[in-house]
């Protein structure tokens, strides 16, 4: 635990000619072997607590910066050892900051009131109009998920399972966000009610409200160039780049997503990889991969799937609205231009070739292709096909 001192008179003295100020000096600890030669034009409000300078970064092209405080506004901010933090236009208020960390040219950095981040945000998975909502939080596997947004026949399993990630929500909630060690945050704008663990880089990120960003040493997150991400949770080992555009979403261990992504109340589990399309009401199990301009995946099933250039659905039904769902079993695969109107079941390890409007269910008939001709679906069963091969070879002999 470390221990903190008051600052001494001569150590006021010496900030005020440094052009920092407070609302109030004897608010402001300090701990053992501080020293005020690293603090320039810096205001200080409410409770803070700063730890020692006596370090130096070296950044990329080889120059040098030392630790300290520059043209910075704090509230209420506990500061770790070894840390710089240097031009931010607005403020940081009401955070503890590890040690080592790197702040530098950000807009504000904020907790306003008691927040969750991001536990306990519903996601209406699969069917857009509500009833299969799934509450995400850190710890969310996509085991109770599918529980979650599949059982819904099972109404007292349901609640239960939500009260216990409710109680998580609570019992993690706090008026004081974390900035974890070793954390780098640079040319970044708005970060409101985000909880940031160690190791975490975030590289002008746009907008970053109420979510949590568990990176740890080993599997640290990344958060790139103009990334928006709204009530979210993103798991270790992940990185969100250039453009994504999350909206109440849960981001499972080892995710890529970039190249101006854009998805909304969606799950994406471990070692899925999305670029550039979008995605809407999706439960994106293990290793779903999409990589097209104009794909669309949405209220749909997926897993170990990779989604063709073009391939869209559909979960619209003219005046009723976006309230089916559909699913593609583990492995199944769409081809270039492929549509589905949902709701439809696709067997797994099989492949959807052409414009399917007739809600097929195949998932009796794994490893077969579906293909489309003049509006028509026809299902070419390999398994069936090569059971009645066995049978003739048998026959044969």
């Amino acid at each position: 635990m470390q221990e903190y001192r008051k600052l001494t008179e001569a150590e006021i003295l010496q900030l005020k000619e440094q052009a920092c100020v407070a609302t109030n000096w004897n608010e402001i600890e300090v701990a053992p072997g501080f020293k005020t030669d690293s603090i320039y034009y810096t205001r200080f409000s409410g409770k803070i607590k700063l730890g020692c300078f006596d370090y130096e970064f070296t950044l990329a092209g080889g120059i040098k910066k030392r630790a300290g405080l520059y043209h910075v506004t704090l509230h209420n901010v506990t500061v770790g050892n070894y840390c710089c933090i240097e031009n931010v236009k607005n403020y940081i208020a009401n955070y503890q900051i590890g040690d080592y960390t790197f702040i530098e040219n950000v807009d504000i950095i904020l907790v306003d009131g008691k927040s969750c981040f991001g536990n306990g945000v519903e996601v209406s998975v699969l069917n857009e109009t509500g009833g299969r909502e799934v509450a995400i939080y850190d710890r969310l596997s996509a085991h109770q998920a599918y529980i979650m947004a599949l059982y819904r026949h099972r109404p007292v399993l349901i609640e239960k399972m939500k009260g216990m990630i409710e109680k998580y929500a609570e019992e993690n909630a706090s008026e004081m966000g974390t900035i974890g060690s070793h954390v780098v945050i640079v040319d970044s704008g708005y970060i409101k009610n985000v909880k940031i663990g160690d190791y975490c880089k975030i590289e002008g990120a746009g907008r970053l409200k109420n979510g949590s960003l568990n990176s740890n040493e080993e599997a640290p997150i990344h958060i790139g160039y103009g990334v928006i991400c709204d009530d979210f949770v993103i798991s270790s080992g992940s990185s969100v780049e250039d453009g994504t555009t999350l909206t109440r979403c849960f981001i499972g261990q080892a995710c890529h997503l970039g190249h101006n992504y854009s998805a909304s109340d969606s799950l994406f589990f471990s070692n899925c990889q999305e670029e550039n399309g979008e995605a809407c009401a999706i439960f994106a199990g293990p290793f779903t991969v999409t990589h097209h301009k104009s794909t669309l995946l949405i209220a749909g099933m997926f897993s170990f799937m990779n989604a063709g250039s073009g391939s869209n659905q559909s979960n619209h039904m003219y005046k009723l609205g976006p309230i089916h769902q559909g699913a593609m079993e583990r492995g199944a695969k769409t081809t270039s231009d492929s549509y589905i109107l949902w709701p439809a079941k696709i067997g797994a390890f099989s492949l959807v070739m052409g414009r399917h409007v007739n809600h097929a269910d195949t998932s009796d008939l794994p490893f077969s292709y579906l293909i489309e001709q003049q509006n028509t679906t026809y299902l070419v069963s390999l398994m069936r096909l090569f059971q009645t091969l066995l049978q003739l070879t048998e026959t044969s002999l």
